[in-house]
């Protein structure tokens, strides 16, 4: 028995199937998180002192995975003492996102989190 209207004189209740309704309230839901987009983040990770060719293969992967309309999550790690010197993180952050300009927008600016520097890039909206 479910109570229906709680403030009618007298309160009205009605004799309903639990499972049946269970699996309507369940069915609803399945067919809404269907219906919902997902979007898929790629991580590419760089080191402070990687190599020029070792960046322009990563380089190339990120813009594949902008191409193909998936966010890339850009992380520069740091190790021991690269630490004190952050700002080989930021060049590599700076020249990425040029190389990138063309297919990508930056959607959060690069931001270091304990031993990483982290870049969001979103694939740019068509035109």
């Amino acid at each position: 028995m479910v109570e229906v209207g709680p403030m009618a004189d007298p309160p009205v209740v009605r004799i309903m199937d639990w499972g049946r309704t269970k699996f309507e309230k369940e069915k609803r839901a399945k067919e809404s998180k269907k219906k919902a987009a997902v979007i898929e983040i790629k991580e590419v990770k760089f080191r402070p002192t990687i190599d020029d060719h070792d960046f322009d293969i990563k380089a190339n992967r990120a813009r594949r995975f902008l191409e193909k309309g998936k966010k890339v999550k850009i992380t520069v790690f740091f190790r021991l003492r690269q630490l004190r010197r952050p700002e080989l993180g930021t060049k590599i952050l700076d020249t990425l996102t040029e190389k990138l300009q063309d297919v990508a927008i930056i959607e959060s600016r690069t931001r270091l989190e304990g031993r990483q520097m982290v870049m969001m890039l979103s694939p740019e909206a068509p035109k």
